[in-house]
């Protein structure tokens, strides 16, 4: 497989990483493109793949061209594309709200699919939630699922609307619970533990509750309930988080994070109309 990366940032080379670690692609069958010499350089010297200056330039003999662009650059970028792309390639894009049909009239190209990957893609430990558009064959869907896999987990969906919402969801998720994180870890220090005793503990309890739910693969409410003795520190603490509405919390910053999302893609489609 050869793959062209449009927009090598920190996702980027982390897909780029895990498909050279997978052997899913040969690094000298891997282009990206960087405006910067000095981050083209970086790229070439870490992971041996060919990288270019010009995005055009990542198209050329790509099965699968990922687009990994901030929002902001996305029309100009398609601007640049536009025409330049064969019937057989397919387009990722892990362009946060850009909608399947953004970029199909963008590219003026019918074979796209559009990801949601997260940050700990960057350690191979992601998810990313993807819908294709009906142009694309099932060896396309194949090869975009190879690269999907090289940051982690994936999850194929038939309604594009789920990708949306996975990105207020899990896309966003990180940043929910570096906040939780971030809370439990002052309450540490409140208490009386050293900080980085207090981020070591926290950062533990973590990894090892949200490993522990995806092996029991009991529902949170079982796990929590089992740890949760009657008139215990367990309830005491619940009692607090229950009265402080952390649940609607939640729901409310999922829901800015997704009406967001919606507000970026229409953005996108009325800049992609007015070309």
């Amino acid at each position: 497989m050869r793959v062209g990366i449009v927009g090598a940032g920190v996702m980027a080379e982390a897909m780029i990483a895990g498909l050279v670690a997978d052997r899913a692609v040969q690094p000298e069958r891997l282009v990206a493109s960087h405006p910067r010499r000095e981050r083209r350089d970086t790229l070439a010297e870490r992971h041996g793949i060919h990288p270019v200056a010009a995005n055009r330039d990542a198209l050329t003999d790509a099965e699968v061209v990922v687009l990994a662009v901030k929002p902001q650059m996305l029309v100009r970028v398609m601007r640049e594309l536009r025409g330049r792309l064969a019937a057989e390639q397919i387009v990722v894009s892990i362009v946060a709200g850009a909608t399947i049909r953004t970029l199909v009239d963008g590219l003026q190209h019918a074979a796209v699919v559009r990801a949601m990957p997260n940050t700990p893609s960057q350690i191979r430990r992601g998810m990313s939630v993807w819908s294709a558009s009906d142009a694309c064959t099932a060896r396309q869907r194949d090869q975009a699922r190879a690269v999907l896999r090289a940051l982690g987990d994936d999850r194929q969906v038939a309604d594009e609307s789920f990708v949306a919402m996975a990105t207020a969801l899990s896309g966003t998720g990180p940043t929910y619970l570096f906040a939780v994180m971030e809370a439990l870890i002052d309450a540490g220090v409140h208490l009386g533990f050293p900080r980085e005793l207090a981020h070591d503990l926290v950062v533990e309890t973590l990894v090892g509750s949200a490993e522990y739910a995806r092996k029991s693969e009991l529902h949170p409410a079982q796990l929590r309930n089992a740890v949760t003795s009657p008139g215990g520190t367990s309830a005491a603490a619940i009692y607090e988080l229950e009265k402080g509405r952390i649940r609607t919390v939640f729901s409310d910053a999922v829901w800015a994070a997704y009406r967001r999302t919606l507000e970026l893609g229409e953005r996108l489609e009325a800049e992609v109309e007015r070309e």
